[in-house]
């Protein structure tokens, strides 16, 4: 693995033990400040996957997971001002949600990759988020999942309010996972340009060493 991909790797893993912490605190009524660091794995892929191919994409999502996984446990056994820094479950739901997200990314991304631009980051990051948010939301606050940890106490996300604010009641994890995507899909969309300029970058690079 070169160096690119390394520091890619690292890259990965941070924003994989950031977003477990950050996941945990609100910010404002139906989001929490993962929902603003999580959406730039997405990036990260995408980047990789375009300049080293699919195979190395692989690579680094399975080495960054590992070292999220690692990182993310130990956080569970720290404790902070409200708890571990990581829970159990937290770090569960967000193994299974990454890894399935990011490759299901990565395929979606490989089968698109002859088209536009854009269109191979912007659809396989927002069928990828579509998928995170479901399998995380639900096994990190639904209370079908509560016997994963039952010392976790997240009964307030069980609580049942009208979804975002308006509409039938659903329980508060459901707002939270609406709103999440939502801020994830407008991430993802802003992540096309620095994607774009990367690319640029790359691509004059690569043609000034060939000359």
């Amino acid at each position: 693995m070169n160096s690119r991909l390394i520091f890619l790797t690292i890259l990965m893993g941070l924003i994989v033990v950031l977003s477990n912490i950050l996941v945990q605190f609100r910010l404002g009524n139906w989001l929490t400040y993962g929902a603003i660091t999580y959406p730039f794995a997405f990036l990260i892929n995408d980047l990789t996957n375009r300049f080293y191919g699919s195979r190395a994409a692989r690579q680094v999502l399975y080495t960054g997971f590992v070292v999220g996984v690692v990182c993310s446990f130990a956080g569970s056994q720290l404790q902070g001002e409200f708890g571990p820094l990581v829970t159990i479950r937290i770090a569960i739901a967000s193994s299974l949600a990454f890894l399935t997200a990011q490759f299901l990314d990565i395929i979606v991304f490989d089968q698109l990759r002859n088209y536009k631009w854009w269109i191979p980051p912007a659809i396989s990051s927002t069928v990828g988020a579509i998928v995170d948010t479901v399998i995380f939301f639900f096994i990190a606050f639904s209370s079908s999942a509560s016997v994963i940890d039952p010392r976790d106490d997240v009964s307030w996300a069980a609580e049942l309010t009208p979804i975002l604010g308006f509409g039938p009641n659903f329980p508060l994890w459901v707002s939270l996972a609406s709103a999440d995507f939502f801020v994830k899909l407008l991430l993802i969309i802003f992540a096309l340009f620095p994607f774009w300029l990367v690319s640029q970058k790359y691509t004059q690079i690569s043609l000034n060493v060939r000359n």
